[in-house]
């Protein structure tokens, strides 16, 4: 039988990625697809290409035809190495499920069969030649950036499909930096009736100049006076959601933290807010003198403890 360079056949390089893999084949199954290629060679050229991403786009079956090694060439006569018995050596199960897009385009070459053991993509058969050939079109993925209050409220964006389109996509309240919003059938177009894939949108929080945000908890730090610390005070503090009154505890620490709980980001759960307390120095001509005649009279010693 003849040996079929399957890197050949998708037009891509040994070491190519599997993202590269996909590619490749996803471009060639349009360009041949028999509804619409003139290429008279179209239905045989798609049934190659199909068998060549059967064999790569697995990265277990990939991996047993890499061990055929990268010595042969397309059309050499091949008989398998002595004590080959097919993918199953290799972990993989014969017949099992390939990494294409969820259809068989009818039977492959006796060269996969006798390293795979047969099989195809484990659907029921669909022949590659006439409108019975459908594939969806891949996922794509975006990225797009939020401000803080965006994410607080909820915005619309506008993204474009595979087509050049512009779409308008809402965002809901309560989108974390970091995450994914599916948006369904906004990837790349689709083959025959396959419906077209979507898209995977990446949302980013822009920084804030208020808030640090941590998933769904929000970050701030609150200054108060010497005397709102020592003594304790109740003051009106900012939140995403209005102001709100906050109880500050007598003889709280610089740093102290403080929760409000349920005013970050919404969600379910909704995030809370954590308010640092910052103790600040009123400038020296307005409080130096108070200073001065507490430090004569004050027997407060915060380094007494202190060793070398």
């Amino acid at each position: 039988m003849e040996y079929k360079d399957y890197y050949k056949i998708l037009g891509v390089s040994r070491d190519a990625s599997q993202d590269e893999i996909k590619k490749a084949y996803r471009k060639l199954a349009r360009k041949y697809h028999p509804d619409v290629s003139k290429d008279p060679d179209a239905e045989t050229r798609i049934k190659e290409v199909n068998e060549a991403y059967e064999a790569l786009g697995d990265p277990e079956k990939r991996k047993a035809y890499d061990q055929l090694g990268s010595n042969w060439r397309q059309g050499q006569d091949f008989r398998p190495p002595p004590g080959w018995d097919g993918w199953t050596q290799h972990g993989g199960a014969r017949g099992g499920a390939g990494a294409g897009a969820g259809a068989d385009f009818g039977g492959f070459s006796d060269f996969f069969d006798s390293i795979f053991g047969g099989g195809g993509m484990g659907g029921g058969r669909r022949r590659a030649g006439g409108a019975g050939f459908n594939m969806r079109g891949a996922d794509r993925e975006g990225r797009v950036e939020i401000t803080l209050d965006q994410a607080l409220k909820g915005t619309e964006v506008s993204v474009q499909d595979a087509e050049g389109r512009v779409q308008r996509v809402r965002i809901p309240a309560g989108a974390k930096d970091g995450s994914r919003l599916r948006v369904r059938g906004q990837g790349d177009p689709g083959v025959g009736s396959g419906g077209a894939g979507d898209l995977l949108l990446e949302i980013r929080v822009k920084p804030d100049s208020r808030y640090t945000l941590d998933g769904r908890n929000l970050y701030r730090e609150i200054p108060i006076t010497p005397w709102e610390a020592a003594l304790g005070a109740t003051i009106e503090v900012p939140t995403p959601h209005g102001w709100v009154n906050l109880k500050i505890p007598a003889g709280s620490q610089s740093g102290k933290q403080m929760r409000l709980k349920g005013k970050g980001l919404p969600g379910k759960p909704p995030g809370d807010l954590y308010l640092k307390l910052m103790v600040q120095v009123p400038p020296e001509d307005e409080a130096g003198d108070w200073y001065r005649k507490m430090a004569e009279k004050s027997s407060f010693a915060p380094r007494a403890d202190l060793a070398p």
